[in-house]
This record gives structure tokens, C-alpha cells and sequence, in this order.
């Protein structure tokens, strides 16, 4: 499949990316497209629709030579704690046997007079930056959302965190990157065999091009330092 266009997103590195799109409104992307698709009829009535799907490449799901992981049949899912293995097909992992996503995101506006072309301007995005995207496709409330579904091992969304500063918020900050940064930490990034562990471990997230340095102590996540 072609590669129709980049997304540049606030989140610089897999790790504290949320996992699953919308949990983070604050989570911005820009959609940037190829040059052999920047046609602004290609997106002509796309500005009638509030969000979108995207369809994606886990592209750093490969290994280092380019090739696709060996097939694992089962997983362990964060949700579960990574300590119960379930099929492949019954969680969103990223490592499958075709390392495709599927995310739906708030379209925003359309930046039609960009010098590279019509821009998609997002919300609630799961992807970090530089994901390749595949496709794109109108998010439809009538044939998509279907509140009388159920929802497996995941029936809620994942319970939030408490986020204390323990240092100065830069001057620099908006209110819109104060709440990225704490509703995107709230989601608790850590991976699910270190959240039970009692050493008080640091970790860093890059987001909005930002070393967010942060710890867990209490159920309370505390920022370390910006």
C-alpha cells in the first residue's frame, strides 16, 4: 500500500502515547499528505464530518532490518496487567500479523493553503509522531457508534491518576499544554509489570517536544521537572 501521508503529533516516542485514541483531547495532530495526494479535492467535503477514521502502519513495530516481527498468537494485553495472554485478534496490540491500526480522531479544521497542501488538523490522537498514514475515512455516528455493544475485557475506559507538580509549570506553558501533559500522564504510561512495583522509578515522556520527567508515589503521578 501507497503511503498517502505523514501525521505529526505531540508525542515524540512510543512511550506515554495514550492507547486508545480520544482519552486525550488535548493530544493534537497534523495530518500531512504525500506529495502525489496533495489535492484539495481529495478532501473536498471532508469539512462536513467532526471526526475521522485513520487507517495507519505501526511502523515501529518492524524490526531493525525492515521486516515484520514473527507471528505471536497471543499477547499480553496493558489493560489486563501484562500478565494474562490473550489471541492476538481479541486485543489492539500493535505487533500482528499485519501491523495496521485503526484510530478515530476529532477532525478539527482543514488547512486548505498550506504550502504542502490540504493539512488535517486533529484532536485526540494516539499516534506518535511521524506515523505513516494509509488512509483516511469519514467517521459515520448511525453506522459506527453503537452504544449497545459490548466490550470484552474493556468494558470502561481506564481509571485516572491524581497529577501533583513538584516543580515550577514554565512560563512558557498555555493551559491547553498544562492539560496535554497531565491528562496524557493521568492514563498512567508506565508499563503494566512495573505498576504494581514499589521502587520509586523515574520516567520521561516526550511530548509537545518537551522531557516531561515524572514519577508515581501513592497513586499520585508527581512531575519531576519540565
Amino acid at each position: 500500500m501507497d503511503t498517502i501521508a505523514t501525521l505529526r503529533s505531540c508525542y515524540g516516542e512510543k512511550f506515554g502515547v495514550p492507547r486508545q485514541s480520544g482519552l486525550v483531547d488535548e493530544a493534537w495532530g497534523k495530518l500531512i499528505f504525500e506529495p502525489h495526494y496533495r489535492n484539495p479535492d481529495a478532501v473536498r467535503g471532508l469539512e462536513g464530518f467532526s471526526h475521522v477514521w485513520l487507517i495507519y502502519s505501526f511502523h515501529h513495530t518492524f524490526n531493525k532490518d525492515g521486516s515484520k516481527r514473527e507471528f505471536q498468537p497471543t499477547v499480553r494485553p496493558p489493560r489486563l496487567g501484562g500478565n494474562e495472554k490473550l489471541g492476538v485478534f481479541a486485543t489492539r496490540s500493535p505487533f500482528r500479523p499485519n501491523p495496521i491500526g485503526l484510530s478515530v480522531v476529532r477532525l478539527d479544521r482543514i488547512e486548505l493553503n498550506s504550502p504542502k497542501g490540504p493539512v488535517l488538523h486533529l484532536r485526540g490522537v494516539d499516534l506518535v509522531n511521524g506515523t505513516p498514514i494509509l488512509d483516511i475515512k469519514p467517521y459515520l455516528p448511525y453506522a459506527d457508534a453503537l452504544p449497545e455493544a459490548s466490550a470484552g475485557f474493556a468494558p470502561d475506559a481506564p481509571n485516572q491518576l491524581e497529577i501533583k507538580w513538584e516543580c515550577p509549570i514554565p512560563k512558557d506553558f498555555s493551559s491547553e499544554t498544562i492539560q496535554l501533559i497531565e491528562n496524557t500522564l493521568a492514563l498512567d504510561p508506565r508499563p503494566p509489570y512495573q505498576v504494581n512495583s514499589a521502587n520509586q522509578r523515574e520516567y520521561g515522556c516526550l511530548i509537545n517536544g518537551r522531557n516531561v520527567r515524572w514519577m508515581v508515589q501513592d497513586n499520585e503521578i508527581w512531575i519531576l521537572s519540565i
